[in-house]
């Protein structure tokens, strides 16, 4: 569920940015008549894309194990965007509504710079083998401490199929929402006996 909301989350990121940059263009290009008659046939589904926008968003957002800043900041930007991009387009100032789709755009890839950040955890004073801590540093905020939290859309580490080989793969190369993990192939090996003597079947 959590990866067709993720899909479902970038797909209307885009397209609430491809109609903000389109009413934008025609705005400050001085286009009134076209921006009039495009914000009438996009109303409706305009008004579906933002609330598809913001509750998926949301939802993404309640699921993450922790909330870096960068996401506040995204969320205080898309917030503060909306009433701005209303007077904006609504008084035709076109400042405002220039402001407003850079705010919108800026949010967008602080997600991205907050994802990326999320995975890089530091590795550097862990020993190579030791496998509780690797996956305690790397992996228990989305798994838990017992692989049951599913935080994320996580798979439940304790009812896992996979081989030793298999969690190897996952963690090294990712799999659906989860990114690769940044580690080397002997620490995915010690956090993979770690899975599996600890947390299988527990």
């Amino acid at each position: 569920m959590a990866k067709g909301i993720l899909h479902t989350h970038y797909l209307v990121v885009v397209l609430f940015l491809i109609i903000y940059v389109i009413k934008t263009v025609l705005l400050l290009s001085n286009n009134n008549d076209l921006l009039l008659k495009f914000s009438k046939k996009v109303k409706v589904p305009e008004i579906i894309i933002s609330f598809l926008f913001l509750a998926t968003g949301i939802y993404l957002m309640v699921q993450l194990p922790v909330i870096h800043y960068l996401m506040w900041v995204k969320l205080v930007l898309v917030f503060a965007s909306i009433p701005i991009a209303v007077i904006g387009f609504k008084k035709g100032n076109k400042i405002l509504a220039a402001l407003s789709l850079m705010m919108i755009t800026a949010s967008f890839g602080i997600a991205e710079i907050a994802k990326k950040k999320k995975m890089q955890a530091d590795n550097s004073l862990i020993a190579s083998n030791d496998g509780k801590a690797l996956y305690e540093n790397n992996c228990k905020s989305c798994h838990g401490i017992d692989g049951k939290a599913g935080l994320s859309g996580a798979k439940d580490l304790s009812v896992t199929m996979l081989h030793a080989e298999g969690i190897i793969e996952v963690i090294l190369h990712g799999q659906n929402m989860m990114q690769p993990v940044p580690v080397t192939n002997e620490q995915a090996a010690a956090i993979s006996a770690y899975v599996d003597t600890n947390l299988k079947g527990q």
